[in-house]
């Protein structure tokens, strides 16, 4: 059910196991709090789902923080929009139960993008991150220590949206802040692809197990 009762309208499904993490779902552009339940699932069957709405609207469309351009963000209203999804987390960790030190984000485009931006920007928040195509949110000085954080990014090789030098800043920023980065690579676009699917999934169950 959706609940809105915390600063996001979001959806929360408890885990199915004890001891399962918390996967933060963080939908693309024009997306919403139901999106990516099927793709958190598929991650880790018996992961709790915490799955917030975009509180930004451009033309309609629900995002994680405003934009100028096309890849030109709002660098001041992202900073905010990130600190408020921090402490969303914590709420709603609160209020559900679930513990904090286990939440891993799970974002698609603006939404991997925002979970980028937690990364860098509130370190702590996030017990790793699996990226999926996305880009530099923000350059943060000092970076981060990040302390082998484990972080999974997939990209296509023909994104119209997101080169690959692109993908390779990001995962190089994160890499320069310490983080555990595992890159994976496929040949098609901007949509996310069932083998990107399996390849987080054998990632996320390295690095929590099959509760």
């Amino acid at each position: 059910m959706t609940n809105s009762t915390l600063a996001f309208t979001h959806q929360y499904i408890p885990a199915r196991a004890e001891g399962a993490p918390t996967l933060l779902l963080l939908h693309g552009t024009g997306g919403n709090e139901h999106d990516l339940l099927g793709l958190g699932q598929a991650l880790h069957p018996h992961a709790a789902l915490l799955s917030p709405r975009g509180q930004v609207l451009e033309n309609g469309m629900p995002r994680f923080f405003r934009r100028l351009a096309e890849g030109v963000f709002d660098l001041d209203d992202l900073r905010q929009r990130t600190n408020d999804l921090a402490t969303f987390v914590a709420e709603a960790s609160a209020t559900y139960g679930f513990d904090p030190a286990r939440v891993i984000a799970a974002g698609f485009s603006n939404g991997a993008n925002i979970a980028a931006s937690l990364l860098l920007l509130r370190p702590g928040v996030l017990a790793g991150a699996a990226l999926f195509h996305a880009m530099v949110p923000i350059v943060p000085e000092p970076l981060p220590a990040l302390n082998n954080l484990p972080v999974f990014m997939s990209a296509g090789q023909r994104d119209p949206l997101i080169t690959p030098a692109g993908t390779e800043q990001l995962a190089n920023l994160l890499r320069a802040a310490g983080a555990n980065v595992t890159l994976y690579w496929q040949p098609g676009g901007h949509s996310l692809t069932q083998a990107e699917v399996y390849a987080a999934a054998d990632w996320l169950q390295n690095q929590v197990g099959e509760e």
